[in-house]
């Protein structure tokens, strides 16, 4: 009984933690062409869980490295940017993704932002685990078709309502946020456990990401 309640959380958590990576793929696909769009779903679904599967043994390890996962967070942060900044690029230019190489370029993207938020979301499901690989490689498996059918839905919402790129890259700029504030080795070098600074950090990602991207579009089409 303690073995399926574990699994359990583990799912669960898995299922939350999907979210930004379904956000990433959505944004990195939703400019390609039909076919590629769902070939890139399916690469990425495959990219996100292989690197949480080889990560999970290791995470907490990694995790401990100080100043990992602010580096992460600007890594992160910095592929927000990123992608609102093509997405507004294309809507202003009225073009597509759809030259030869687009398809590698939008994997390539999902890929480092994976590895990237893997760092960070194995270190909950690690916390949980007691020891229980095969619980937690089973849990993270389930999550598959969760984060495809995620992905596909956000696809045909950005497609409709291209105003919610914004809402994407605010999310992942949120995420990054939370990165930044629970990186021991930044906290104890500048925010000193300071509970003001750590929730209002991530909050003022949101608007920081969109701010970015903007003044990127200003510059680069000078």
């Amino acid at each position: 009984m303690d073995q399926v309640l574990l699994f359990a959380e583990i799912l669960l958590i898995n299922i939350l933690l999907s979210g930004d990576n379904a956000i990433v793929i959505a944004m990195a696909s939703s400019r390609l062409p039909p076919h590629q769009r769902k070939q890139a779903i399916w690469w990425g679904t495959a990219a996100a869980i292989a690197l949480r599967c080889a990560m999970t043994a290791v995470a907490l390890a990694l995790l401990a490295v100080p100043f990992l996962q602010a580096i992460g967070a600007v890594l992160l942060f910095a592929i927000a940017v990123k992608l609102l900044t093509d997405a507004e690029n294309n809507k202003r230019t009225g073009t597509d993704i759809r030259r030869a190489g687009s398809l590698r370029a939008a994997v390539r993207t999902i890929v480092a932002a994976d590895l990237i938020m893997s760092l960070d979301n194995v270190l909950a499901i690690a916390a949980i685990a007691q020891g229980e690989p095969v619980l937690i490689v089973l849990g993270i498996v389930l999550t598959i078709p969760v984060i495809i059918w995620g992905s596909h839905m956000l696809t045909t919402l950005l497609e409709k309502v291209p105003f919610l790129v914004y809402a994407g890259a605010g999310l992942l700029g949120y995420a990054a946020g939370e990165m930044l504030v629970r990186d021991e080795g930044l906290n104890r070098l500048l925010l000193h456990g300071s509970a003001t600074a750590s929730e209002a950090i991530p909050l003022l990602s949101i608007p920081l990401v969109i701010v970015v991207a903007m003044l990127r579009i200003r510059f680069a089409s000078r």
